[in-house]
C-alpha cells in the first residue's frame, strides 16, 4: 500500500513538470501547438483539435543611423 501511494504522489507531482519537447510542433518545427498564444508570440497557422500554432515574435533591430 506504501508503495502505492508512494508512486500516485510521485507521478502526481511529476505531471506539471511536463517537458516542451513533448509539445506538438508547427510552422516548420518553429511553433507550437496550444490553446492560445501568450503575449510575445503570435498566431501563424492552425494545428489538429482547434489549436493555434503560435510563434514567438523576433524583435525588432535597431540601426546604427536612428
Amino acid at each position: 500500500m506504501r508503495t502505492f501511494l508512494f508512486v500516485f504522489a510521485l507521478l502526481f507531482l511529476l505531471a506539471p513538470a511536463r517537458n516542451s519537447f513533448f509539445d506538438e510542433k508547427c510552422f516548420k518545427f518553429r511553433g507550437r501547438c496550444v490553446n492560445s498564444c501568450l503575449k510575445n508570440e503570435e498566431l501563424v497557422a492552425l494545428c489538429q483539435k482547434s489549436l493555434k500554432c503560435c510563434l514567438t515574435r523576433q524583435p525588432c533591430l535597431k540601426s546604427k543611423d536612428d
